[in-house]
């Protein structure tokens, strides 16, 4: 199988689990949940950081949720913080753990023991696309230049990313440098704690691309600091128009990342219940609607049932395509 269908069935598996969702349970501007506390796996400005704080900035701002807590603990690739979940299940109860692919990722890698199976699943909630992004004043003017370069001499390109080897922004990066002929294995990937280190390490010089989540890297472009080479949509996405696609450019790269939310095992089901719905509802609120926006991301909702069908369908999609690759 190509990587074109891999990449593209990935998308598709994202994108088509659960693009519906029914009527919300909140009505007439009623708190359904007092509290919530936000774990994030990863540091500040990283794709979990700005997906935990904007879910808990809608939630709170439309009145769904009384108020909103929000801890960062790194530590072995998202493993610290899911430990800590399990280990202490009893006193998370009021606790939402935010994660994305690479749960899926890193436990078919062994970078954790665990996988999305010991947490209580709550909810799928957005969908982001993967980006390339080099420097303002990079001489890198486009993803030919990048992908050139590399198949030129690979030695003298490295791509840095918030992950660690073989996570996510690896893989994305692997993808993308496949579908231009090279060799995913001579990628020279540069891991970083989250996406502000990464962005960080390009504008110091130490890597001359990153790859990262689409909506952590627009806002610096609207600054100047950083220029998207490449988005990982099929088409270019409104929040940043001036992104060109992968796809536009040659390189059929198609990739979504889901994010969503995670509780301690164990979880009473009247509070599982309480926290899908109010997720469930903040789809139609107008705070959930701007937050979305600004950040360019798609809206993918499935709980319960259908958010555990879609894991797994994950797990059996991007095992495949990591064996192809050769991270497995």
């Amino acid at each position: 199988m190509t990587l074109f269908k891999l990449t593209r069935r990935a998308a598709v598996a994202v994108t088509a689990a659960a693009l519906s969702f029914g009527s919300p349970a909140f009505a007439d501007g009623h708190q359904m949940v007092d509290s919530i506390h936000f774990l994030i796996p990863g540091g500040a400005g990283g794709g979990w950081d700005g997906t935990a704080r904007g879910t808990g900035e809608a939630l709170t701002g439309s009145g769904i949720v009384g108020s909103a807590s929000y801890e960062n603990m790194s530590g072995g690739g998202g493993g610290r913080a899911i430990g800590y979940i399990i280990e202490n299940a009893e006193s998370n109860h009021g606790t939402l753990m935010v994660n994305s692919t690479p749960i899926v990722i890193r436990s078919l890698t062994g970078v954790f023991p665990q996988n999305f199976r010991d947490l209580t699943l709550v909810a799928g909630t957005i969908g982001d696309y993967a980006s390339l992004v080099v420097a303002a004043d990079s001489d890198i003017e486009g993803l030919d230049d990048l992908v050139g370069a590399f198949n030129a001499d690979a030695s003298s390109v490295a791509i840095g990313g918030g992950s660690v080897p073989g996570g996510m922004d690896h893989l994305v990066a692997a993808m993308i440098i496949q579908a231009g002929g090279g060799d995913p294995i001579e990628l020279s990937y540069v891991p970083y704690d989250a996406g502000a280190a990464a962005m960080a390490g390009l504008l110091s010089g130490e890597v001359q691309a990153i790859s990262t989540g689409f909506s952590e890297a627009v806002e610096l472009a609207r600054a100047g600091e950083v220029r998207i080479i490449g988005v990982t949509a099929e088409e270019r996405v409104d929040t940043f128009p001036d992104a060109p696609t992968m796809m536009e450019q040659g390189n059929e790269t198609v990739f979504v990342n889901w994010r969503g939310f995670f509780a301690a095992p164990g979880l009473p089901a009247d509070r599982l219940e309480a926290y899908q719905g109010a997720l469930e509802a903040m789809y139609e609120t107008d705070e959930w609607e701007a937050v979305r926006a600004r950040n360019g991301w798609v809206n993918i909702h499935n709980s319960g049932d259908e958010f555990r069908a879609f894991l797994e369908e994950q797990e059996q999609v991007i095992g495949d395509l990591m064996r192809e690759l050769g991270f497995l």
